[in-house]
Formats: structure tokens, sequence, C-alpha cells
């Protein structure tokens, strides 16, 4: 068993809590915290925040207890450390993408509110909702997937412009850039020995945004196939896909 957990030490919400890592594995995590019927939402990208009052019936089902710091220096040590600002919620690190250009990373996929460090964005998605709750798709040839339009972001555009450039690329539906709302990132970590094909490029902002009334004609620009589809289609047609953790999180928020 390599499951580990501190003393509950850190307060929130009027009580006292531990963090619980595997030094293996999140799949090793997942497995020992749902047989000890903690909630998957208590997940935070590479731990569990467990209340003192589950910390004795952790430590008998198996749990090691340790302190604070080496429950920090384990997570960098085996490669699971996912880093995140204060308010922000870490949903998983991916670990060993393969990219179709033949760059690989590890991928720490973040809700948050901020846009992310402006010099190193290089890219943004926007994923963007109806009224009957669908979601505008897109099929990249490429990737061989569905996913929410988005792209590389071009000089002088900020974040939020290159988002919604590519959805009117991508599809023909136009909205105002200010009309788009961040909600998290994601932020890759080539590994070595992997070219990377963006220098100092590190984030892809991820954004949401909502159309009322009537629903936008979807015009195929790109000469790729784009439709609006309902959430269980958009999430069963991009099963498998590395980022999909993150789109779950995105679209169960209501978008």
């Amino acid at each position: 068993m390599t499951i580990w957990i501190d003393r509950p030490a850190w307060p929130a919400h009027g009580r006292l809590w531990s963090h619980l890592i595997s030094d293996i594995s999140y799949a090793e995590l997942h497995d020992f915290a749902a047989g000890c019927g903690i909630p998957r939402r208590g997940f935070e990208g590479d731990h569990y925040d467990v209340p003192e009052e589950r910390y004795a019936a952790l430590v008998a089902a198996g749990a090691q207890p340790t302190t604070s710091a080496h429950i920090i220096a384990m997570l960098q040590q085996s490669g699971l450390r996912l880093r995140k600002r204060k308010g922000e919620k870490g949903i998983a690190r991916v670990l060993g993408v393969d990219f179709p250009d033949g760059s690989r990373a590890d991928v720490d996929l973040v809700r948050s509110t901020r846009v992310p460090p402006d010099a190193a964005t290089f890219a943004a998605v926007v994923y963007v909702r109806d009224d009957l709750g669908r979601v505008l798709s897109v099929y990249s040839r490429r990737r061989a997937e569905w996913s929410a339009p988005g792209g590389w972001r071009e000089p002088g555009e900020t974040p939020a412009e290159n988002a919604a450039r590519e959805m009117a690329e991508e599809t023909g539906v136009r909205l105002d850039p200010a009309a788009l709302v961040p909600v998290g990132y994601e932020r890759f970590h080539p590994l070595p020995g992997s070219p990377w094909p963006v220098e100092g490029g590190r984030f892809l902002a991820i954004f949401t945004a909502r159309v009322t009334g009537a629903v936008p004609e979807v015009v195929v620009a790109d000469g790729e196939p784009a439709r609006w589809l309902s959430v269980a289609e958009f999430l069963e047609l991009s099963a498998g896909s590395w980022w999909l953790p993150g789109a779950e999180a995105v679209l169960a928020g209501g978008g």
C-alpha cells in the first residue's frame, strides 16, 4: 500500500482537514478513496481533502500517517504534484500525453475564474452552450476527435479574442470576446527530450459562453464537421480524450 495521509491541520468550513495521496498513481488513490467512501468531489487534482473525523478510519484502512512536508515531497518526486493558485480547483494531472506533432507533455487540468499568465498562453478553447444546453462542437481530422472550438493564438490577440476568432473560423458562430467567461486552463509540462512547438507557451485558456434565443447556424468555415451536440453526446464522442476530465468539470458547472 502506497497511500499516505497527513494529520488534520488545515482549517476550512469550521473543521480541520487532512490530505490523502498516493505516491504511485492516481488510479490507486481513487480506488482507495472509493473503497473508504470518500466522495470524488473531494479530489483536488493530486490529493483528496478529507475531514478530521475520517482520519482514524483511513489510517485503519491502510493509509500511512506522515507529515504535510513529506506529502508535498512525495508528490513532487513521483511527478504527481499539481500546482494551483488560491481559489482554483485541480481537476486532474494527465501524464505522458502524446500530441500529433510528436511532442509529449504532462498536463494539469485546472478550474479557475482567472485567465492564465498572458505571456505564456499560446492557445484557447471555448465551450459554447445554447438555451437547450447543447454544446457547440467541432471534429478535427488531424486529431481524430470531437472537441470544443479552439486553437493557437495569433500575435496581438487576447486569449478571449483568440477563442472567439477560432470559434468563428471553425463554426461560423460569432460572439463578442467580452462575452466569454474564463473557467479554467490546461498547463503543459513538456517532457525531457521532446520537442515543444511554442517557445515559452505553457497554457491553454478555457472559456465558456452562452447563446440565447435563436441558435446560430453552424457554417463549416475550416472544412471540418461542426454541430450542436447534447452534453451526453459530446462526452460520449470525446471518450478517451486526455482532456475529458476538464471538459466534464466545465460542463458539470453549467458551462
